[in-house]
């Protein structure tokens, strides 16, 4: 009998604020950074699981210590059995009492429980030979719908409406499988809008990005109005007329100020505004909706939960829903927002503007793709081209498009080397 024997906890960062990569209306200085978390057994095997929580630098030592006040729930336990059943692993984590009460399911505690159910998932890819997003698109309807805790849902989504959605796509997963190993699954890029870089690289970064085969880009927003219409007029000019551009304004504005904000920059054909006000505020969200209609709204990078998700969806205040891998309780969590998006019919774009959450929310898209929402249109995973060759199975992409990952694992771990460099707090 194998058990898990530790869950080791490193605090990872990278200096990217050094050349202001990340740098957006809210957050000047980021340092892409990981709360990474090791699952180790003593498994003849010796395979591990890594996961991690997105920061952007300081406070990764209290979501590091998050992660450990949650370990006990896993060190000890018998392998088999908690990979066997991920629902019961993660509801262990999610109704504790005591824990629940930092939260309860948002904040620290919440996205630190996230990276340890995240690191579980890699650890049962890794077992089962196959990347995460082929092992989920070979479970039954009933095996995926019980990861999911409805708990707080059946007002919107109830197990049967679950079970009705993944049973419509189920005779055609193959063919969507066979789909991305294909063509792969599209992509947008955030890389050349950061805030704090020139006009001469937004235009040089733009222009690549049409070149490298992208079919939308994303600008940050929110400093000034007099500088995001430069920036705009420059960005259009470089991509050309009809091309996406989105812009994110990173929670920056009050709700009418950016009804008024958008309104100044529609002449330039926006594809979405993401991220217009607090992540929290799903009634200012609605305003916005109806104030800047037909520009739809994205947000949920900062969505505590899915009860959040829920919330939005029913006020119909996003036209996108934007999941984040490393933001609420993990895989089992993000399966439920899917299946919400899914019931009704909101398009899923994943954020993945970090260290690492390129490589893990892919999983989800095409998950999604192949056995949630059965779609691709107007669905496209967030690029950023940072930090990538510190992971060990790093997103591939051809023209725009996500290479379906084959290896497996969910894709989260480092190099013990890139660990070794950028451990923060060294012992």
């Amino acid at each position: 009998m194998a058990t898990f024997v530790s869950l080791d906890t490193i605090d990872v960062r990278f200096p990217t604020s050094l050349h202001l990569d990340g740098s957006d209306a809210m957050n000047l200085d980021p340092d892409y950074s990981a709360a990474y978390v090791i699952a180790r057994t003593d498994d003849s095997d010796a395979i591990e699981g890594h996961g991690f929580v997105f920061t952007i630098g300081r406070g990764n030592e209290v979501e590091l210590a998050a992660i450990n006040a949650a370990a006990h729930h896993i060190v000890g336990r018998d392998v088999d059995e908690a990979l066997g059943d991920m629902g019961e692993t993660a509801r262990r984590f999610l109704h504790d009492s005591q824990l629940r009460w930092l939260g309860p399911e948002k904040g620290v505690m919440h996205m630190a429980i996230g990276a340890i159910i995240n690191c579980l998932w890699d650890i049962k890819a890794k077992k089962a030979g196959l990347p995460l997003w082929q092992l989920l698109s070979q479970m039954s309807p009933e095996e995926i719908v019980a990861l999911v805790d409805f708990r707080y849902l059946t007002d919107a989504l109830t197990r049967e409406e679950a079970l009705d959605i993944l049973r419509e796509w189920e005779p055609t997963r193959q063919d969507r499988i066979a789909e991305l190993m294909a063509t792969g699954y599209p992509a947008y890029t955030t890389s050349p809008g950061w805030l704090g870089y020139s006009d001469e690289k937004l235009e040089r970064l733009c222009k690549e990005a049409v070149e490298e085969g992208f079919n939308q880009i994303k600008l940050k927003v929110g400093g000034s109005l007099e500088d995001d219409i430069r920036r705009m007029g420059i960005a259009r000019t470089a991509v050309g007329p009809g091309f996406p551009i989105a812009i994110d304004a990173n929670q920056r504005w009050d709700v009418q100020p950016a009804i008024n904000w958008v309104k100044a920059l529609a002449k330039f054909d926006i594809h979405w505004v993401e991220e217009p006000t607090s992540p929290d505020d799903v009634l200012g969200h609605q305003a916005i909706a109806r104030g800047i209609h037909p520009i739809p709204v994205a947000t949920g990078e900062h969505a505590q939960n899915r009860v959040i998700f829920k919330q939005f969806l029913q006020a119909k205040a996003i036209g996108v829903m934007q999941i984040d891998a490393a933001r609420v309780g993990g895989v089992n969590e993000n399966i439920a927002n899917l299946l919400l998006a899914a019931k009704f019919g909101v398009p899923v774009c994943p954020h993945a503007g970090g260290v690492g959450l390129c490589e893990a929310v892919q999983h989800l898209s095409m998950f999604d793709y192949v056995a949630v929402s059965g779609s691709r249109d107007g669905r496209v995973i967030e690029y950023v081209d940072h930090l990538h060759e510190h992971f060990k199975d790093p997103v591939v992409l051809n023209r725009g498009n996500y290479v379906a990952p084959k290896m497996p694992g969910a894709s989260t771990e480092m190099f013990a080397e890139s660990i070794a460099k950028y451990t923060f707090f060294k012992s």
